[in-house]
């Protein structure tokens, strides 16, 4: 005879990845940028002048 669900044991796997960190759609190429154009030195350009 089976044991009852709360008396069995269940083994978790830590390395399992339910979901993902980023999705697709959130990266460049979800937004229909060019994958290999970096924009750091555009976004460091425009920073505002009191962040010096």
């Amino acid at each position: 005879m089976p044991e009852p669900d709360d008396e069995r044991r269940v083994d978790f796997l830590d390395d399992l990845d339910v979901l993902p960190d980023t999705t697709s759609d959130e990266g460049a190429l979800g937004w229909g940028d060019d994958v290999s154009d970096d924009s750091t030195d555009r976004l460091i350009a425009e920073r505002p002048p009191h962040w010096d």
